[in-house]
């Protein structure tokens, strides 16, 4: 039997309308504040992920999904290496969703010199090739928004804000939530600061594992990222990023915290915090879930130096991103679901002999928008009226040979099980309003 890839969920049912709840929420909230949608292809260059997110992150190390033809492949297992493939035939799955968007706004030049900031939502599948556990999955699905243009510490402020009341309007407690921020410095004062904790990790080489060793000569600061408990030890000794700022770093973060101040929204400063991937500079953020045991469900920062990478003009950018499954079950840890009501349905019940009846009905409450089931295995009108109930249908339109000759229909309401008559004419009005 064909199964399922082991850490891929099949969405469908609650679950699909769930998803579809959280990108419907994401549209209205980030619209109001003038993100548009874009979608940008699953399949990228390898460059284009390598450049932004860093060759030292375990993503680009150890969890990234290659793609290959089936022609490309038999050539790679004849020669056994890949140094022959152009840029163009090293391919992969995206992992994530900002350099995918960083990179088409390099090429379709979305943000010409001096024109306004571009602000972009997405909602899509991401791939990782991580042992698939909790929280943890190979395809999984996230919600984000990229604002290309914008240097002001406001922006900043403005996106932790708009990700805080995504939260609350997706349905969390906001007393259980807590956001961990942090500056990361820039091209002026961070290279200094990488080179403190380069030496403080070859001071401290006997404590550490090899993967922070190999980060320490790529990228030192992935250490304080680390999984193994006595490098994260280790590490909470080393020097912080907050007390090695420069002044324009410093003065930025003081006032991304003070519009946080002005707005009400509650933070932890974290200087350890260093996000997952390469590319950020000055604010990152985060957002736990206490008691829910699935680690972060969502956070960003500013990655000013991006579209460099990519190839781009200097072009200040931030975002942030928010895990589906993540989410899910973090909601469910508070007895809480993102699945929401099903849409409200209409049940078609007939006789067999009024079939043609049934399609017309059908036909007209569908082209009037009015979501419509019907009986297709002749089945009897009672096991119609159980099909009903299991569709969730709030009303049941009977039609028998008695309903047909007069020219009306039975409309039974499903929860009351009161039962009256209308013309046939007049039905779709009255089931609309009914609904409504």
């Amino acid at each position: 039997m064909a199964q399922r890839v082991q850490g891929t969920e099949d969405l469908y049912g609650g679950y699909m309308r769930a998803w579809e709840r959280m990108c419907r929420t994401a549209g209205e909230l980030f619209g109001s504040y003038g993100f548009d949608r874009i979608e940008t292809p699953a399949i990228e260059q390898v460059a284009t992920f390598v450049h932004g997110i860093g060759e030292s992150t375990d993503v680009v190390r150890k969890e990234m999904f290659r793609v290959f033809s089936g022609a490309l492949m038999e050539r790679l297992l004849e020669s056994g290496s890949e140094s022959g493939l152009k840029a163009k035939q090293r391919l992969a799955l995206r992992p994530e969703g900002t350099a995918g968007v960083v990179r088409a706004a390099v090429e379709h030049n979305f943000v010409p010199q001096g024109a306004s900031p571009v602000k972009v939502w997405y909602g899509e599948a991401m791939f990782r090739g991580e042992r698939p556990q909790k929280g943890r999955l190979r395809q999984f699905h996230q919600v984000g928004v990229e604002w290309l243009g914008a240097e002001d510490p406001a922006a900043d402020a403005e996106c932790i804000i708009m990700l805080m009341e995504f939260y609350k309007r997706m349905g969390f407690d906001p007393s259980t939530l807590t956001l961990r921020i942090n500056s990361m410095g820039d091209a002026a004062c961070r290279p200094a600061y990488r080179e403190m904790v380069r030496d403080f990790i070859y001071a401290h080489r006997e404590e550490m594992c090899e993967d922070c060793l190999e980060r320490a000569e790529i990228n030192p600061l992935r250490s304080f990222d680390c999984k193994n408990e006595r490098c994260r030890e280790v590490m909470r000794e080393a020097p912080l990023v907050t007390d090695n700022l420069c002044d324009d770093c410093r003065e930025h973060y003081a006032r991304v915290k003070a519009y946080l101040d002005e707005a009400g929204v509650s933070y932890v400063e974290d200087p350890t915090l260093v996000r997952g991937l390469d590319y950020y500079t000055r604010t990152v953020f985060e957002v736990e879930v206490a008691g829910s045991g699935v680690g972060a469900i969502g956070g960003g920062g500013r990655y000013d130096g991006l579209m460099e990478l990519e190839g781009g003009k200097p072009t200040p950018g931030l975002g942030f991103a928010v895990g589906f499954e993540r989410m899910a079950l973090a909601l469910e840890q508070q007895g809480a679901s993102l699945e929401g009501e099903r849409p409200a349905c209409v049940y078609v019940a007939c006789t067999p002999e009024e079939r043609d009846a049934v399609f017309s009905a059908t036909l007209a409450l569908r082209q009037a928008g009015v979501r419509t089931e019907a009986d297709y295995q002749g089945r009897s009108l009672k096991s119609q009226f159980k099909q009903a109930d299991k569709e969730g249908a709030s009303l049941c339109v009977v039609l028998g040979p008695d309903e047909v000759a007069a020219g009306v229909a039975t409309l039974r309401d499903m929860s009351t099980h009161e039962q009256v008559q209308v013309p046939m004419a007049s039905l779709v009005d009255e089931v609309r309003a009914r609904l409504a």
